[in-house]
């Protein structure tokens, strides 16, 4: 088996450094920022430091590799599938792991399937790191079984959805509403309560009601994940609002995570905590005023 990846962002590379250290073959990948400042700079060193082959094209990938994983931004992965749909053929498994509406899988499935390649939508249902490959995801399509088969030996930890393409790509994204919902909420939250030394109680009293969380460290985490992933957040949710508007179904909260996460991004707050989580969400306020008062 000969894996290939369609951008090489810090989901590709952490799965590689796993599938590497399960002692994983080949591996080519294909980003179209590998010659780009600063972008280009990180996919090379995590190439070289995964022992990944960089190519200069999707015909390149296409090439040297049979199995083909799609990592790319959300907003990017139809684009993506359409752009290696010519170089794909019969001898190709094509996964999409990225973060879009059950819609746009089955669009990317028909491109897909049209070139005789087979596809598979994959769902990865929690952060990347720490977990690596071992990641839980779920894989959905007629190719999902092969898939499995071909990749859990290597230790992914790869559960099937069923058939019908849309299926993992709805659990994830409705769980999203959810987990992103919380994320934007302990902001808000502690933004607020911060003003007023109250976080301490708030956190106090929300135990009272649900005593098995440990609030404090959920917050420091869950408004840390908002800084560090706020744009791709935003596209996510706003992808989860339109699926949910052609369900006829207004999306009031998901459309205010996706604002919420959109502030992180236009604040510039990854770039002050240069790309690194913050400690705890103290010291995300205290850069919020920072930013805001420059």
């Amino acid at each position: 088996m000969k894996i290939g990846f369609v951008g090489f962002g810090e989901a590709a590379f952490h799965i590689t450094r796993g599938l590497r250290e399960a002692g994983a073959g080949q591996i080519t990948a294909y980003d179209i920022n590998t010659h780009t400042p600063v972008l280009g700079d990180r996919i090379q060193k995590r190439a070289s430091e995964t022992a990944t082959r960089l190519v200069e094209s999707n015909e390149q990938l296409a090439s040297a590799c049979d199995t083909i994983l799609s990592t790319v931004t959300s907003d990017q992965a139809a684009k993506a599938a359409n752009q290696n749909a010519a170089y794909l053929g019969g001898n190709h498994l094509y996964a999409d792991l990225n973060s879009v509406s059950p819609a746009v899988k089955q669009s990317i499935a028909r491109t897909i399937q049209g070139t005789g390649a087979r596809f598979v939508e994959v769902a990865i249902m929690q952060p990347v790191p720490p977990y690596g490959h071992r990641v839980p995801m779920l894989a959905g399509g007629e190719a999902a079984s092969e898939f499995v088969e071909q990749l859990t030996p290597l230790g992914m930890n790869i559960q099937i959805a069923g058939q019908q393409i849309g299926v993992a790509a709805a659990t994830k994204m409705f769980r999203s509403v959810v987990i992103k919902g919380l994320e934007a909420l302990l902001t808000e939250c502690v933004l607020g309560a911060s003003q007023y030394n109250a976080e301490e109680a708030v956190f106090a009293s929300l135990a009272e009601t649900f005593p098995s969380i440990d609030w404090k460290e959920v917050a420091n985490y869950m408004v840390g994940r908002v800084v560090v992933h706020g744009e791709r957040r935003a596209r996510e949710m706003e992808e989860v609002a339109e699926t949910l508007r052609a369900l006829d179904i207004e999306p009031i909260m998901s459309e205010a995570t996706a604002r919420r996460m959109e502030w992180s991004a236009r604040l510039g707050l990854k770039a002050h905590f240069k790309g690194e989580p913050p400690k705890s969400y103290r010291d995300v306020v205290e850069a919020v005023t920072s930013v805001l008062r420059t």
